[in-house]
């Protein structure tokens, strides 16, 4: 994929149109974690649920319950019979990162563009949207963020940390949401 060229910005445009008009989504999800030091990916799986244009919900269901909810700038996650609400303006590290998640289903591409240089492939029946971190500090933490899709459906999403690792999400969007 190589950054989004004149010759593709209607396309990406359209995507995000297209992502912009959708405003509720629910899906299932199975996240497998990669990480250097374990043989085996470690994986989760749940539901996601997308309200426009700034609910973003991640809850999971197995190997344990716990729930991610991004609202209106704040984060709060849920474990067990723990809670954190954490102000995302407190973190601008990882500003960023969160608010790739929202921006791309909002449609938001100014803010994508702050933040990443994006590159863009593929069509409506199949799409790629490549995103890499312009602020070095974020740069450390994630590589790049390759979101995938078909339609106004977002199908994979893949983490490259700086570590090493990553994180591989496959959505499966449930009928009728």
């Amino acid at each position: 994929m190589t950054p989004v060229a004149r010759s593709a910005e209607p396309e990406l445009e359209q995507l995000m149109q297209q992502l912009a008009e959708r405003r509720h989504g629910h899906a299932t999800f199975v996240e497998r974690q990669f990480i250097k030091v374990l043989d085996r990916p470690l994986e989760s799986s749940g539901e996601l649920f997308y309200d426009a244009p700034d609910r973003v919900e991640k809850r999971t269901l197995l190997p344990k319950p716990a729930s991610l909810v991004l609202e209106q700038g704040t984060l709060t996650i849920r474990r067990g019979k723990q809670a954190y609400v954490l102000a995302v303006r407190d973190y601008p590290q990882f500003a960023p990162f969160i608010d790739s998640i929202r921006a791309t289903l909002a449609g938001d591409l100014a803010a994508l563009e702050r933040s990443y240089e994006i590159s863009y492939a593929g069509a409506a029946a199949g799409w790629t949207l490549g995103l890499v971190p312009r602020e070095a500090a974020l740069a450390r933490v994630v590589v790049r963020i390759r979101i995938a899709g078909a339609g106004d459906q977002v199908r994979e999403v893949t983490i490259e940390r700086g570590d090493g690792g990553r994180s591989v999400m496959t959505i499966k969007e449930l009928p009728g949401s």
